[in-house]
């Protein structure tokens, strides 16, 4: 199993990154949060979860040791996939699940795309016992200002939105205020599409 990949960082988007080591290039997925920590990094030690069936054989990339926990809890709850748990560490920082989690605040988990009330309520009872400790919130970091829509845009649409309901969505947020990060923007159009009828 792979703890962790040390090595160059070759490509980098809101939703994944390449690492090469020796020659070898991983592509892992990750989450908005990571993508924060990463972004302007040239060397960096990502921890891995790895996630193999028989037709595929995929390594998710986690900036900290907390919020690897978190996304490890979250696919053990039954109706709870890698995916998902990506797209929830993509809407909202580990330390705000853990809080939402301790605090029963079945709102917070079910605003998430994916999940509904029984997978939130099953979520809460499972975990609540085994999080506790603090999560760090990833930094914000800013893009070029030609670029931040499109790695927004192409972030929401490989988390399985459609790219027409996204570029609605991201367009309106971009001209309500101009100098948001890709990470903000992208959290915010993620509240936009979770509270309209699913794309």
């Amino acid at each position: 199993m792979i703890d962790y990949i040390k090595g160059t960082v070759t490509q980098l988007s809101p939703t994944s990154v390449t690492i090469e080591t020796g020659g070898i290039g991983y592509f892992l997925n990750i989450s908005v949060n990571t993508y924060s920590k990463l972004e302007g990094q040239t060397d960096f030690k990502i921890l891995v979860h790895e996630v193999i069936r028989e037709d595929s054989h995929q390594l998710f990339g986690f900036a900290d040791t907390d919020e690897r926990n978190i996304f490890r809890h979250l696919i053990s709850v039954t109706g709870v996939g890698a995916g998902t748990a990506r797209m929830m560490l993509s809407s909202v920082s580990p330390a705000e699940i853990e809080r939402a989690i301790m605090g029963s605040d079945v709102n917070l988990l079910k605003s998430v795309k994916g999940i509904g009330l029984k997978t939130a309520q099953r979520i809460i009872v499972d975990l609540k016992d085994k999080v506790g400790k603090h999560a760090g919130s990833g930094e914000i970091f800013a893009f070029a200002d030609n670029t931040r829509r499109e790695e927004a845009l192409s972030a929401l649409v490989m988390l399985g939105f459609t790219r027409s309901a996204v570029a609605k969505v991201i367009d309106k947020i971009a001209r309500e205020e101009k100098d948001l990060t890709v990470e903000d923007m992208i959290k915010r159009a993620l509240k936009n599409l979770r509270e309209g009828p699913d794309c």
